[in-house]
C-alpha cells in the first residue's frame, strides 16, 4: 500500500492511500499498530472534542483544555506552528471553553478525591463555616485537599492530621490550613463538622468505642444538632462500620463515593449530545473563518501579479501618457485599475467560496500555474 503525505494535517488530505481515498469532508485512516490519521474536517472535529473533554479518559475533565492551550503556546515559543495550526488550536481552546460554559459537561466530579469532597458537601450542606478535618496526607489525602482548595464556599478552618508532620504541613499549606499529628486526632474530631479520612494504615483507626465518647462530648459542646459527617475513603477502611449506628454521626464509605461518582458521570454522559451540537457550530464557524484565511495568499498574489503587469504596461507607454493632461492621466490609471479588478472579481469569489475543499485547492493550483504565482 503506497501512502502520500499531502499538504499537512489540515490540508485537502493529510494522508492518501490507493485502497483508502479520503472521504469528502475528511475522515480517519487506520495506519495499523495503534496509529490512526485524522484529516480535513475529521481532524479539526477530533481536536475540538479533545479540548471539550468528550474524548478524554475522564469525561469532561478540565485539565485537558489546559494541556491543549499549553501545547500551542509551547509550539509557538519554538516557532513550530504557522498560519494554519496556530489559529486552529486557538479556536479549539475557544470551542472547549464554550462547551463547558454552555453545557453541564464539567459539572460534578471528575475523580474520586473530588467525589469525596462533593459527597461530603451534599450531606453537610456545603462548606460555608464548616470545620473540616482531613485525616491522611497521602495521594488521596492531598487530592482531597486540592479539591477543597477549588471550592468557593470553603470559609471554615481546614486541619490535616498525618503521621508524617512535614508531609502534613505541606498538604495543609494548599488551603492555608493547619497540620496536626495523629495523636491529636480525638480533639480535632470533637471540634470538626466534616471528617474526610484516607490513610494507608491498613486497619481501622477509628473504632466505635473510640468515637462514641468523642461524639457525646461533641454534642454537649455544640448549640446546633448537626451530625458529624464522616467520609471514609480509605481501602481498607479507617472507620469501623459500626460507627454508623451511633447518634450524631453520618458515616459514608467508598461504596457511597463510587456510587456518587458514577451518578455524576451518568449526568455528564447525558450532556455529550449537547456538547457535540456546540462543537458542530464551532466547526462550521472554523470552516468559514479558515476558508477566507486559506484563500487569502492566492488571492493576494493574484491581485499583486495583475497590478504588477498593469503598472508595467503603463510604464512602457509612459512617454506617450506624458503628453496627456493630468486629468486624462488619472482617468487612464482609474480605467486600467477597474478593468483589472473586474477581470479578477469572479475568479476571486470562486476561489474564496471553494477554499478549504479539494475543489478550492484545484482552483488555487490552477491560478498559481496560469499566472505563475
Amino acid at each position: 500500500m503506497r501512502t502520500r503525505i499531502g499538504d499537512g494535517l489540515f490540508g485537502p488530505h493529510a494522508l492518501v492511500t490507493r485502497e483508502q481515498p479520503p472521504a469528502a469532508g475528511g475522515g480517519v485512516v487506520d495506519l495499523g499498530g495503534n496509529f490512526v490519521c485524522w484529516y480535513d474536517d475529521a481532524a479539526v472535529a477530533h481536536l475540538f472534542e479533545v479540548a471539550a473533554g468528550i474524548d478524554s479518559p475522564v469525561l469532561g475533565e478540565g485539565e485537558i483544555l489546559r494541556q491543549v492551550r499549553d501545547a500551542v503556546h509551547n509550539a509557538q515559543t519554538e516557532h513550530a506552528v504557522g498560519p494554519v495550526l496556530a489559529p486552529l488550536f486557538r479556536h479549539a481552546v475557544e470551542a472547549g471553553k464554550r462547551a463547558r460554559s454552555d453545557t453541564a459537561i464539567q459539572r460534578g466530579t471528575t475523580s474520586l478525591a473530588h467525589a469525596v469532597v462533593e459527597l461530603a458537601a451534599d450531606h453537610a450542606l456545603g462548606y460555608g463555616g464548616r470545620r473540616v478535618l482531613v485525616v491522611g496526607a497521602g495521594e488521596m489525602g492531598s487530592g482531597i485537599v486540592k479539591a477543597l482548595a477549588g471550592r468557593s464556599d470553603l470559609t471554615g478552618d481546614v486541619v490535616v492530621a498525618n503521621r508524617d508532620a512535614e508531609r502534613g504541613r505541606s498538604v495543609a499549606d494548599l488551603v492555608a490550613g493547619r497540620a496536626v499529628s495523629l495523636d491529636g486526632l480525638s480533639d480535632e474530631i470533637e471540634k470538626a463538622d466534616i471528617v474526610l479520612t484516607s490513610t494507608a494504615a491498613g486497619e481501622v483507626i477509628l473504632p466505635r468505642d473510640r468515637l462514641e465518647p468523642i461524639l457525646i462530648r461533641r454534642a454537649a459542646s455544640r448549640d446546633d444538632a448537626r451530625p458529624l459527617v464522616i467520609v471514609d475513603a480509605a481501602v481498607p477502611r479507617d472507620v469501623d462500620p459500626a460507627v454508623s449506628s451511633l447518634e450524631g454521626v453520618e458515616l459514608l464509605d467508598m461504596e457511597d463515593v463510587r456510587r456518587y461518582a458514577e451518578e455524576q458521570m451518568a449526568s455528564r454522559q447525558a450532556e455529550v449530545p449537547a456538547v457535540r451540537a456546540v462543537l458542530a457550530e464551532e466547526l462550521e464557524r472554523y470552516r468559514t473563518t479558515s476558508a477566507g484565511r486559506l484563500a487569502a495568499p492566492v488571492v493576494s498574489a493574484l491581485r499583486d501579479r495583475a497590478d504588477e503587469l498593469r503598472l508595467a504596461e503603463l510604464e512602457r507607454y509612459a512617454g506617450r501618457l506624458a503628453a496627456l493632461d493630468p486629468e486624462d492621466r488619472v482617468l487612464v490609471e482609474t480605467i486600467t485599475r477597474r478593468v483589472v479588478a473586474k477581470l479578477l472579481h469572479q475568479p476571486t469569489v470562486r476561489v474564496k467560496d471553494a477554499a478549504g475543499s479539494p475543489r478550492g485547492e484545484r482552483l488555487a493550483e490552477a491560478l498559481r500555474t496560469l499566472f505563475d504565482l
